[in-house]
C-alpha cells in the first residue's frame, strides 16, 4: 500500500428492474441452451462505505448494516457477502464496513448483488485499484454462486455493475454479452413515468425462491427457452418500437404467466389477486419483481389510470422511481 490509497470510501450501487428473462441466466440452464434478460437499473441504491479503521479500537472488524458486527476473526463474521469479499480480495484489517439502502433488502430488486458489487468497488478502491464493470459483476458472482453457493442467476451482478438499459445475453461457453439499449421513436422518460412499484409488506430471502426453481430446471426448459425468445422481443421492442408502454407491458404479462410456474412459492393467491386488482383497475400490465415470492410488485399504468391502481392496491405503499444510467460507482474516496 502506499500513502496515496484511500482511508475511507463510499460506493452508490444501483438496483434493478427487470423487463424479461428471468431464470433463465441460471448458468444450469444458459451453459445449455443460452438465454437472455433486459433489465435497467433505477434510481434507488445501495450504499457502502468501507474505511480505515483506528487500531484504538478492540476488534478487527466492525460492521455496521442491519445488524452490528464486532469481530476478530475473519471467519466469524455472519454477513455472508463481506466475509467472502474480503477473504476474496484479502484485505488487511481493521476495517469498518457500513451499508444501507433505499428500499427493503429482499425485495425482488437485486439488493444484495448490489451489495456485493458495491462492496467489492469499495474494497478495490481502497486498494489504491481500477477495476472494469465486467471484472466487478464476474467477481460478484464468483462470491455469491461460486464461495457461497447461492442459487441465483448472473443477472443482478451485471446489472448493479454495468447499470442502464441493457440486453444482456449468456452464451453457452460461460461468457455474458451486454448490449446498451435505447429506443429510436419512443422517449424512454415516458415507460419509467408510467412504472410504480407497489410494496407487497412480504420479505423473502430470494434464494428460498430460486433454490427450488433451480431444481426445477429440467422440468421447465420448454417454458425458459420461450422465456428467452421474450427476451429476445423485448430487444427488439426497446430499440423500434412506436407503441413502447403497449409492447413491454405485454411483454411483462407474457413473462409473468411463463414465470409464475417456475415454482411453487413464486407466487401466491395474495400476489395474483394484486395483479388481477390491478389489470381491474387500469394497469396494463404487472407482475412481482425479481425472484416472486413478496418484495414489490410492478405495474404499468398510464397517469390517468394510476389513482384507480393505487386505491385498489390498498393498503400497498406506492414507490415511484426514475431510470438511472450509471452502474456502481465511487461516492467519496479520501
Amino acid at each position: 500500500m502506499t500513502d496515496k490509497n484511500p482511508r475511507f470510501v463510499t460506493t452508490i450501487t444501483p438496483q434493478r428492474l427487470s423487463f424479461a428473462g428471468g431464470g433463465t441466466d441460471f448458468a444450469d440452464f444458459f451453459l445449455h441452451h443460452g438465454g437472455a434478460v433486459v433489465s435497467a437499473t433505477i434510481d434507488k441504491f445501495v450504499y457502502v462505505t468501507v474505511k480505515r479503521h483506528s487500531e484504538l479500537f478492540d476488534e478487527k472488524y466492525r460492521l455496521s448494516y442491519s445488524l452490528t458486527e464486532h469481530v476478530d476473526d475473519l471467519d466469524l463474521i455472519k454477513n455472508d457477502i463481506a466475509r467472502e469479499c474480503l477473504r476474496f480480495l484479502n484485505v488487511d484489517p481493521p476495517l469498518f464496513i457500513s451499508t444501507t439502502s433505499d428500499l427493503p433488502v429482499s425485495s425482488g430488486l437485486g439488493s444484495s448483488s448490489s451489495f456485493a458489487v458495491g462492496l467489492l468497488l469499495a474494497l478495490h478502491s481502497l486498494r489504491g485499484e481500477t477495476v472494469t464493470a465486467g471484472q466487478l459483476a464476474e467477481e460478484a458472482c464468483h462470491i455469491e454462486i461460486d464461495a457461497l453457493g447461492k442459487p441465483i442467476g448472473k443477472q443482478d451482478q451485471y446489472a448493479a455493475a454495468f447499470g442502464g438499459l441493457n440486453f444482456y445475453e449468456f452464451m453457452k461457453d460461460g461468457r455474458v454479452r451486454v448490449e446498451a439499449l435505447w429506443n429510436r421513436v419512443t422517449d424512454l422518460q415516458e415507460l419509467f413515468d408510467s412504472g410504480t412499484l407497489y410494496w407487497t409488506g412480504v420479505q423473502r430471502r430470494a434464494e428460498d425462491v430460486l433454490g427450488e426453481q433451480q431444481k426445477n430446471i429440467p422440468s421447465q426448459i420448454e417454458a425458459l427457452r420461450k422465456m428467452t425468445e421474450l427476451a429476445n422481443s423485448c430487444r427488439l421492442s426497446f430499440l423500434n418500437s412506436e407503441n413502447l408502454i403497449g409492447d413491454i407491458a405485454s411483454i411483462v404479462n407474457q413473462g409473468w404467466a411463463y414465470k409464475r410456474n417456475y415454482a411453487s412459492t413464486i407466487s401466491s393467491s395474495t400476489l395474483e389477486d394484486g395483479i388481477t386488482r390491478a389489470i381491474a383497475a387500469g394497469a396494463h400490465g404487472a407482475k412481482i419483481a425479481g425472484a416472486g415470492g413478496g418484495g414489490f410488485l410492478y405495474v404499468l399504468a398510464s397517469d390517468t389510470d394510476k389513482e384507480s391502481v393505487t386505491k385498489a392496491l390498498s393498503p400497498m405503499s406506492p414507490v415511484s422511481f426514475q431510470y438511472c444510467q450509471f452502474g456502481s460507482k465511487v461516492l467519496t474516496a479520501i
